[in-house]
C-alpha cells in the first residue's frame, strides 16, 4: 500500500468515525428530548382482578400523581402532561382502564363489569400493588368519575383532586329522569349502545365510531390522523366492546352490576361530598354548566373552578399545560 493509498484510507476511516459519533450524539439528544418517551415503555402489574398496563415517569420518591383517561380515549391523552409534571419532580402513573390497551382481566371467568365503583377499585388496587399510599388523582370523562369516587369513598388515599366536568358520580335513580330534548340529543350514543343493533354496530365500527366522537366532542381540536391512530390501537383490547357497552347500559339501569359492589354503590347513591382539596375544570363540552355552579357545593374542602374556553372534551390533550398547572396548583392548596 502506497503512502497516498494509506492516507486516503485513513481519511475515510476518520470521516466514518465522525459520522458515527455525530449520529450517536444526535440519537441520544433525540431520545432525551422525546416528549412521549415514557409512553413507549408500558409496564404491567397484577392489581385486583386485572393485569394493568401503565406508564410511569418521574422520580420514584416524588409526590405521586395518577392520571385517568376516559372514553373513547386512552393514556395518550396525557402524553404532553406527563413531562410537564415530571419536570417539577412528580412521580406520574398513567394506567389503561379496564377494556383499554394492554390492561387484561386475569381470569376469563371475571364478569366484564364497568360499573363506576368497580373501575374506582381497580385504581385503588393499582395503588396498593405499586405501594402508593396516597396520590393526587386527576381525570376526565370516565377518569373524572373514577377520581371523584376515589376522593369520596377513600379520601385517605387522595391528596388532592382535579376533575374535568366536576362532580360526575352516577346516581342511577336520577339517570332515569328525562332531560330536555336538546340535552338528550347529546347522549345519542348511550341510547344506541342500549340496543343490540348498537352493540353490533360498535363492534364492527369501533375505529370510525370513536373518531366521530372525538370530532363531535372537540370540534375545535384539529388533531391529525397519527394522533388518533396512536389512541385507536388501545380499542383493540379484547374486552373493549363489552366494557363500553356495559358501562353505558349500567348507567341507564339496563344492565346489572355485581352484588360485591352494592355497598359502594349505596354510598355513592347518597351523593357524598368530597372533602379533599379540589380543582374542577370546565370546557366548551360542558355547555351551560361550564360555570360549575351546579356542583360547587359538592366540594367542601379548599376548592377552585376553572373554565377553559375553546377546549373540547379531551382537556389534557387539548390543553396540556393548563391541565398540568391545575395539578401543580391544587397540590399547593
Amino acid at each position: 500500500m502506497s503512502y497516498h493509498q494509506f492516507s486516503r484510507r485513513s481519511l475515510r476511516i476518520a470521516l466514518l468515525c465522525v459520522v458515527i459519533a455525530v449520529s450517536g450524539a444526535f440519537s441520544a439528544v433525540f431520545a432525551q428530548g422525546s416528549k412521549d418517551n415514557a409512553f413507549n415503555h408500558v409496564k404491567q402489574i397484577d392489581a385486583g382482578v386485572l393485569n394493568i398496563g401503565y406508564v410511569e415517569d418521574g422520580p420514584a420518591n416524588g409526590p405521586a400523581v395518577i392520571l385517568l383517561h376516559g372514553w373513547p380515549y386512552d393514556i395518550h391523552s396525557y402524553v404532553d402532561v406527563v413531562p410537564l409534571l415530571t419536570a417539577k419532580g412528580y412521580h406520574v402513573i398513567v394506567p389503561y382502564l379496564r377494556g383499554y390497551g394492554t390492561t387484561r382481566f386475569r381470569s376469563a371467568e371475571t364478569v366484564r363489569n364497568a360499573q363506576q365503583s368497580a373501575i374506582a377499585l381497580d385504581i385503588i388496587a393499582l395503588m396498593d400493588a405499586l405501594h402508593i399510599p396516597k396520590a393526587i388523582i386527576a381525570g376526565f370523562d370516565w377518569g373524572a368519575r373514577t377520581a371523584d369516587i376515589m376522593a369520596a369513598l377513600w379520601p385517605e388515599r387522595c391528596k388532592a383532586l382535579v376533575s374535568v366536568s366536576g362532580y360526575l358520580i352516577t346516581n342511577l335513580p336520577a339517570n332515569l329522569r328525562p332531560l330536555p330534548p336538546k340535552a338528550e340529543s347529546g347522549w345519542w350514543y348511550q341510547y344506541y349502545f342500549s340496543t343490540e343493533r348498537g352493540k353490533i354496530g360498535y363492534t364492527q365500527n369501533t375505529h370510525d365510531f370513536n373518531k366521530l366522537i372525538w370530532q363531535t366532542a372537540s370540534p375545535k381540536w384539529n388533531f391529525d390522523d397519527a394522533t388518533y391512530e396512536q389512541t385507536a390501537a388501545s380499542f383493540n383490547n379484547p374486552d373493549h366492546v363489552a366494557i363500553v357497552i356495559h358501562n353505558y347500559r349500567w348507567r341507564l339501569s339496563l344492565a346489572a352490576g355485581e352484588a360485591k359492589y352494592d355497598k359502594y354503590e349505596q354510598q355513592l347513591a347518597t351523593a357524598p361530598v368530597i372533602t379533599v382539596p379540589t380543582i374542577t375544570i370546565s370546557s366548551d363540552f360542558d355547555g351551560p354548566a361550564a360555570d360549575g355552579a351546579a356542583y360547587a357545593k359538592k366540594f367542601t374542602g379548599k376548592y377552585a373552578h376553572k373554565i377553559f374556553p375553546g377546549i373540547g372534551h379531551n382537556v389534557p390533550q387539548e390543553a396540556p399545560k393548563a391541565f398540568a398547572d391545575a395539578i401543580i396548583e391544587v397540590d399547593g392548596f
